[in-house]
């Protein structure tokens, strides 16, 4: 497995990306390109100088670096830094590592249920071609750990010449959205099984 695979692993660079109003920023730097502190406040919904302390945060850990500036330069700009942002557990975390790991993933599962319930309730509003094109599916596959290695790479390959921070909107063709694709592969855990219910009708 590739370190690119292996995605992100320092404690530190997890919690402090685990923050919502950084995923926020984040997204709005990878996705949009380059803004400036007091730009991507008004996604996060905070104050200029708390996006200041944000980024700067970001900064430290790689996830955002300055940009070249704009006009007259005297605004400070910043743009994401392309590289992977996956994340998974390995049987010899550390308890710190796997803890942040943990707290990133339920981060980004929050943050991705936030996306999804959002298109959910706009679906009526889209036209008709979108509509029609939108999917939310679930399914349960039979596989071995190998398989599931390969279906995993096969997808991100299928969906890496459409990654928006990589795909100019120039090279993309009229009418091109950003789309949010969600993949979560895992192997399902038995549920407990609560038994039957006591049926006393109330009887007693």
């Amino acid at each position: 497995m590739t370190q690119e695979r292996e995605g992100l692993s320092d404690p530190k660079a997890m919690r402090a990306l685990a923050h919502p109003a950084r995923l926020m920023i984040l997204n709005r730097l990878r996705v949009e390109g380059s803004a400036t502190a007091t730009e991507v406040a008004e996604i996060a919904g905070i104050t200029p100088s708390a996006a200041s302390y944000h980024l700067r945060m970001l900064a430290k850990y790689g996830f955002v670096e300055d940009a070249p500036p704009r006009g007259d330069g005297r605004e400070r700009m910043w743009q994401g830094v392309d590289r992977p942002l996956s994340v998974g557990t390995r049987p010899d975390d550390e308890p710190d590592v796997r803890a942040a790991k943990t707290m990133l993933i339920t981060a980004f599962r929050r943050d991705a249920n936030a996306e999804a319930d959002r298109a959910l309730v706009n679906a009526d509003m889209e036209a008709e071609e979108w509509r029609e094109v939108t999917l939310f599916s679930r399914h349960r596959l039979r596989l071995d750990a190998a398989e599931l290695g390969r279906l995993s790479r096969r997808i991100e390959e299928l969906l890496e010449p459409y990654f928006a921070q990589r795909r100019d909107e120039k090279e993309a063709p009229e009418g091109a959205r950003v789309v949010e694709a969600q993949v979560n592969l895992f192997p399902v855990v038995a549920r407990a099984v609560p038994g039957l219910p006591t049926e006393d009708h109330g009887t007693g």
